[in-house]
């Protein structure tokens, strides 16, 4: 059980944590601020992002960047009342500040391959702002897809391209097509990273609660809570609405990762290859899961879905039931964790 009263730190670091999507600080040792942000930085996630001399809408408009370039954030701060639902801006060295919810942050880190790899494949990590993955191994390959930072992927083998670089084959689990990733892009997620949480709990002590209304998702064990995020659930676009539905529902099918596609791309429809942690509570798609084509939560403005950062839906994924073994791409089962969908 998680015991916020034993963690101290200030409001500024709050507002750290919960902007940068580091929710997983709650749950080892707590770093020092200093060190989370040595080499921050942050992708544009949305089609275009603007710079502005001060943390807000009514600032002075600096430049535009646009989607996948990457920016070196150096300082969280908050901004005016505008908007509402998110106040928290990024620095971005000195070129001014940008809202954060275009903004993904994103780290670089190179991993060494992994060779031995079982005969159902393993669990990778992107942990780069993007790597491009091609047809077949090698950059002379076409072009297939771009992976992004903390997306979730199946690599089945470690190959090597004409001029022995290192490539994972990757397994698409939604047409069964096949990939190739750098290899030194992702890392292979340890089995004990996966391993379920406060698995002590009796499975009916355990429920999940998000609040439509104030956007929030909160994990209870025991009727206490031991767990909250910010979300972003469903909402109602040009072509239809796609609102979370109200009510009661369960956990009873997961995966840790899902090429989620649907709907024609040039009217709000979606391609998103490995979006990393399903917990799917209804047939009809409907599922908690982690994001990372934009960090704006505090508002509906998913297809339906409950949208967490990566950090957060690692959490309910591992915490809520049923549980995945860690060399299986699902589970699906006649029961979960209650989850309870209220205005």
């Amino acid at each position: 059980m998680l015991e916020f009263d034993k963690i101290s730190f200030s409001r500024r670091d709050f507002l750290k944590l919960g902007s940068l999507g580091m929710v997983g600080l709650f749950l080892q040792p707590l770093k020092s601020f200093q060190d989370l942000f040595q080499d921050q930085l942050g992708r544009v996630a949305e089609i275009k992002a603007t710079i502005y001399d001060r943390p807000s809408l009514e600032g002075n408009r600096q430049k535009v960047y646009w989607r996948d370039m990457i920016l070196p954030i150096t300082e969280v701060t908050v901004g005016d009342v505008e908007p509402r639902h998110n106040r928290i801006w990024y620095r971005i060295g000195s070129e001014g500040f940008i809202h954060s919810g275009s903004i993904q942050p994103v780290q670089t880190r190179l991993n060494e391959p992994v060779g031995d790899i079982p005969l159902g494949g393993i669990l990778v990590e992107v942990t780069v702002p993007y790597t491009d993955v091609h047809w077949g191994p090698g950059k002379n390959n076409l072009f297939a897809y771009r992976f992004y930072y903390e997306t979730t992927h199946w690599a089945t083998a470690l190959v090597q391209d004409n001029q022995g670089n290192p490539w994972y084959r990757i397994i698409e689990d939604k047409w069964d097509l096949t990939f190739y990733a750098p290899a030194t892009h992702l890392r292979v997620i340890p089995h004990d990273e996966l391993s379920p949480l406060s698995p002590e709990i009796p499975s009916d002590e355990k429920r999940l609660e998000v609040r439509l209304r104030d956007q929030l998702a909160i994990a209870y064990e025991v009727d206490n809570p031991v767990f909250m995020a910010r979300v972003a659930s469903g909402a109602e676009f040009s072509n239809g609405r796609f609102l979370t539905p109200v009510g009661r529902h369960e956990t009873y099918h997961k995966r840790p990762s899902r090429h989620m596609a649907a709907g024609d791309l040039a009217s709000n429809g979606y391609d998103l290859p490995g979006v990393p942690w399903i917990c799917y509570i209804n047939e009809k798609g409907v599922a908690f899961h982690g994001t990372y084509w934009h960090n704006d939560y505090g508002r509906p403005r998913s297809h339906g879905c409950i949208n967490l950062t990566p950090a957060a839906a690692k959490w309910i994924y591992r915490w809520s039931l049923p549980s995945v073994p860690p060399n299986e791409e699902k589970v699906y089962k006649k029961f979960g964790t209650r989850v309870d969908i209220v205005e």
